[in-house]
């Protein structure tokens, strides 16, 4: 693997690239933030003490020179954690989730992404994607501040309801669409129950609707995600964030009109309770997956849903449904490598996660049922922008498995871009003839870190890279091999945050 792995930085030029970015510790010297440059106007949302001035030092510093103040910090002692959690706050009280869940609030979206991609890599690689997602921030800040210049105002404590009525009080505001007491509701949450208690109610609205193609169970995913690292005490605000997204909507009250983003969990309140009880004790089955991917190709949401409910009944395994799921997605990636199969696989991602975090049964049997909705409902997005590949998995021509060791790392990623099918059928027979595939795991990302540009790099890298391990072994060299389409390419020029990085380091 370290050869494999060598051999492509070599051939990419990407070893030169990297090797002065293990250091962060920058040489200027800067002031600590004084506690009269801590003071916060009182119409703004206060965060722990602890953290507040280096969330004031992200907002305030101009965008370029916020490389060079955080690893001035990060060298006088500044954690990960600390930067982690005062990126996410940022992005939170600055940064409005609406109109969509998507766009400029991608600044929040991504840093649980950037922090799967650390996590991912080895030490000297580990500060590029969080220094990125900084970077990333302030283009977003700026974005925000065009469009009408938000910030989350601190919650109205009057109207906080007792925390025994809490969790009642949220789910009707919810159900309702109420934005004011839902708010309340979810700060009265934070200050009184666990975080895993909390998200087994946020699980279910997070894949309640089909807006924001995906977003909302992005956020879901990602929140909670981040939140297990920076801890609990930063919880409240991005709790109101959340719910305040997850109330996004079009027109009237969803609650009183019959909407097709609706109109899957609605049908699937009552189809749930139609699985069997001891659905979790069943085995996995390659052929009930073929029948499921056959039915999420051309069926209706309804379809999917029912065989769904039929294939659980029938004693096959959760997984195998989940095996279809994930390399559906996949496939419509391969029939349009686009904006909207990509979030079918960053959306089915977090599903995944949710359906594996959550301990509530009807709301992992609920998820399931959900994601087999709303992958039909990607797959018929995609008829709009046009141009939709008739192409499957059984497109994909890997050769003979048996035949030489196959192509070469940095071969499959000198494809991507240029001959995408022929990139994907590459990486297949690299896979099916046994080579590592941690290695070209690990070449992906680190071509992320080189040539990512895009809030979307770092999603849809690390849910693919993540969710390798989430397919089971027959199925998954496909599922890698489809998502090759949207990874990056060697043939690609760096970034700006590398060619930033080296600059700041001198």
């Amino acid at each position: 693997m370290a050869a494999t792995r060598r051999r492509f930085l070599q051939a990419t030029g990407g070893a030169a690239a990297i090797a002065g970015l293990g250091d962060l510790g920058f040489l200027s010297s800067l002031p600590s933030v004084s506690a009269e440059e801590a003071q916060l106007d009182p119409k703004v949302v206060r965060f722990d003490p602890s953290i507040e001035p280096t969330v004031r030092l992200i907002e305030e510093t101009p965008r370029d020179r916020l490389l060079e103040e955080m690893g001035a910090r990060i060298k006088n002692g500044l954690s990960y954690q600390e930067v982690l959690a005062a990126l996410l706050l940022a992005g939170v009280r600055n940064v409005q989730p609406r109109p969509s869940v998507g766009h400029k609030f991608h600044a929040v979206l991504v840093v649980n992404s950037a922090h799967l991609a650390s996590l991912a890599s080895p030490p000297e690689h580990r500060w590029l994607p969080i220094f990125w997602a900084l970077d990333y921030y302030k283009s977003s800040e700026a974005r925000d501040v065009q469009e009408n210049n938000w910030t989350m105002g601190p919650v109205d404590e009057s109207k906080l309801p007792h925390a025994s009525a809490s969790p009642a009080a949220f789910v009707e505001a919810m159900d309702s669409w109420d934005d004011a007491q839902a708010d309340a509701a979810v700060a009265s949450l934070a200050r009184s129950a666990g975080v895993g208690g909390i998200y087994e109610l946020f699980f279910r609205y997070g894949l309640r609707d089909f807006r924001s193609i995906g977003h909302k169970a992005i956020y879901v995913a990602n929140s909670r995600r981040t939140l297990e690292v920076i801890g609990k005490q930063h919880a409240e605000p991005v709790l109101r964030s959340l719910a305040y997204a997850l109330l996004m909507h079009e027109g009237g009250n969803p609650a009183q009109r019959d909407d097709a983003a609706d109109r899957p969990f609605r049908r699937n309140q009552g189809l749930v309770k139609q699985i069997r009880r001891e659905w979790q004790d069943g085995k996995l089955d390659d052929e009930a997956t073929k029948e499921m991917l056959a039915a999420l190709r051309t069926g209706s949401n309804e379809a999917t849903c029912d065989l769904t409910v039929e294939l659980l009944n029938r004693g096959v395994a959760a997984q195998s449904v989940w095996d279809a799921q994930l390399v559906a997605a996949g496939e419509l990636l391969m029939k349009q490598p686009g904006i909207v199969a990509l979030h079918a696989v960053t959306t089915s991602n977090a599903a995944k996660y949710a359906f594996d975090a959550a301990a509530d049964d009807e709301t992992r049997r609920m998820l399931l049922l959900q994601n087999a909705a709303f992958l039909p409902m990607f797959r018929d997005s995609l008829g709009s922008r046009g141009n939709v590949r008739d192409v499957t998995i059984d497109s994909l021509e890997p050769g003979d498995a048996n035949s030489g060791e196959g192509p070469a790392v940095d071969e499959i990623f000198a494809h991507v871009g240029e001959d995408t099918l022929d990139a994907a059928n590459l990486a297949l027979a690299y896979l099916k003839r046994g080579n590592s595939p941690e290695a070209l795991i690990d070449a992906a990302r680190v071509l992320t870190f080189l040539k990512g540009d895009d809030a979307h790099d770092y999603k849809f890298s690390s849910a693919v890279l993540e969710d390798y391990y989430h397919v089971s072994p027959g199925w998954r060299n496909y599922y890698l091999a489809t998502n090759v389409y949207k990874l990056q390419s060697t043939q690609r020029a760096d970034n700006d945050l590398v060619q930033r990085t080296r600059a700041a380091l001198g």
